[in-house]
């Protein structure tokens, strides 16, 4: 496993690290003791950060996250966790008292003082200029509440506004082999700036893992089911946006560049933490053999240039003139 720094937090992060979405919802059950198996084993691969936040399954991702760390007191492990989405979307609700209600809940689900990160979750686009926002956040960390702090977009334009910020941290972001557009502006803004970029939804909603056909069929509680359409939330968060059958097929494509040796899903990971500006990459696990096996694309390394090749060719070719222009 590589190890980097994560931004301006200082920190010394996994390349591959852990997101905890599916230990709280959203994917279909996974059990309280499954999801402590998948903590651990992914620890034991060497990861030490984790994403969560306050809404996976309403504080139960944060939840077992906490009586993780109150069992390995020792633990060396970066928890970032997110706040924004329990209250309407609103820019009037993001606030220095709903930011402490929210951070105040997460300290007791998560059973720490003082949080490593906390990322704004995808809020709407005019709290990324805001100053009182920015400025709330400043007085969190005066009061030792949080760590740092940093912001989870949607957009790319987000990112960029944040960046210019010079209290964030950390920009959490969208990035795969079908989702391109933050190698164009954001990772070079976030290499000169000093600040740590958190690659979510590596595997397109495991798409890239080739593991999917186009009659795949997800349960009712599982968002690559009900969230297709966007109705619940952004639909970028689901198969990165990408129409699910084109990106069953790319997908194929994808699978047939990967070298002898190494998994459709390790090459996704390891070509998407070898961008330059990318600190960890936060692929979830619903089980102890998918957490081992991500954690093990930490040690893959370079591609070569006909994979690299390849993957801009298949995107340019199916995903390019309908993703390109939206995030």
């Amino acid at each position: 496993m590589e190890y980097r720094t994560l931004g301006r937090t200082g920190r010394t992060v996994s390349s591959i690290g852990l997101g905890t979405w599916q230990l709280g919802a959203d994917w279909g059950d996974v059990s309280a003791a499954e999801a402590h198996a998948v903590l651990d084993a992914a620890v034991e691969s060497g990861v030490t950060f984790f994403d969560t936040a306050d809404v996976y399954g309403d504080g139960r991702s944060e939840q077992l996250i906490g009586e993780y760390l109150e069992a390995h007191p020792d633990s060396e492990v970066t928890v970032a966790t997110k706040m924004g989405r329990r209250e309407a979307q609103d820019p009037s609700n993001f606030t220095l008292e709903k930011f402490r209600e929210w951070t105040d809940r997460s300290r007791r689900n998560l059973n720490v003082q003082t949080l490593d990160l906390v990322q704004l979750h995808c809020p709407p686009t005019a709290v990324f200029s805001s100053d009182a926002v920015y400025d709330a956040l400043d007085t969190l960390i005066d009061d030792g509440v949080i760590a740092n702090y940093g912001v989870s977009v949607e957009t790319c334009d987000e990112a960029l506004a944040a960046i210019a910020r010079p209290g964030t941290a950390t920009v959490q972001i969208i990035l795969n082999a079908f989702r391109l557009k933050p190698l164009d502006a954001v990772l070079p803004a976030a290499i000169e700036a000093g600040v740590g970029i958190i690659a979510r939804v590596p595997l397109a909603s495991g798409l890239l893992s080739g593991r999917y056909s186009a009659d795949t069929v997800f349960a009712a509680d599982d968002h690559r089911n009900y969230n297709r359409d966007g109705s619940a939330f952004d639909v970028g968060e689901t198969f990165s946006g990408v129409d699910f059958e084109a990106g069953v097929a790319a997908a194929r494509e994808f699978a047939a560049l990967v070298p002898d040796g190494t998994t459709p899903a390790a090459a996704a990971l390891a070509w998407v933490a070898s961008r330059p500006g990318v600190s960890s990459v936060i692929p979830g696990a619903r089980n102890v053999a998918q957490a081992r096996a991500n954690a093990a694309a930490g040690s893959v390394g370079y591609l070569g240039e006909v994979f690299e090749d390849g993957v801009n060719d298949i995107y340019d070719r199916y995903f390019r003139e309908a993703v390109h222009g939206r995030w």
